[in-house]
């Protein structure tokens, strides 16, 4: 029995790394009660899911809701992420399709977006930038800073 456990550990670790190239939420790591309980901690997210059903609740999250996997800012990071460098472009201009498209995605009305993009070229303004991060980094950060950011707070992603 352990043995099985600790292969299906293994099996699901594997699968999240070739799952990290799809575009919806990774099942064993963003849905079922293993992401519930270890929202920043990815391995440990795995392995309660194996362990719990062998991650049929989360496969089944994934497949059949993925809007419940990874809440509703999940839209939000992954375009942050796709786009980074032309969205970091844009905020350091103060407007362009690329903050328009994230104010659509996150539900902002367009003063609120407005608000947004003042909010978050301040924060990048004073913030402590470090130049040897990776693009990774980079993008997690412009996504915590944006939705630190008051005016997310009234975007619908927010709810």
């Amino acid at each position: 029995m352990k043995k099985h456990i600790i292969g299906t550990i293994a099996l699901a670790l594997l699968s999240t790394s070739a799952l990290s190239q799809q575009t919806g939420p990774n099942p064993y790591k963003d849905c079922g009660i293993g992401a519930a309980l270890f929202a920043n901690t990815p391995w440990a997210a795995v392995t309660s899911n194996v362990i719990w059903d062998v991650g049929t609740t989360a496969v089944v999250s994934a497949t059949a809701s993925p809007e419940t996997c990874s809440g509703s800012t999940y839209k939000t990071a992954v375009f942050i992420n796709e786009t980074y460098e032309s969205l970091e472009q844009d905020m350091i201009q103060g407007e362009g399709e690329f903050i328009d498209t994230l104010a659509d995605i996150m539900s902002c009305d367009s003063d609120t977006a407005k608000a947004l993009t003042a909010e978050v070229r301040q924060n990048i303004a004073t913030s402590d930038l470090s130049i040897s991060q990776t693009r990774l980094e980079k993008a997690e950060s412009l996504y915590l800073n944006v939705m630190s950011t008051n005016a997310a707070k009234s975007c619908s992603t927010q709810s």
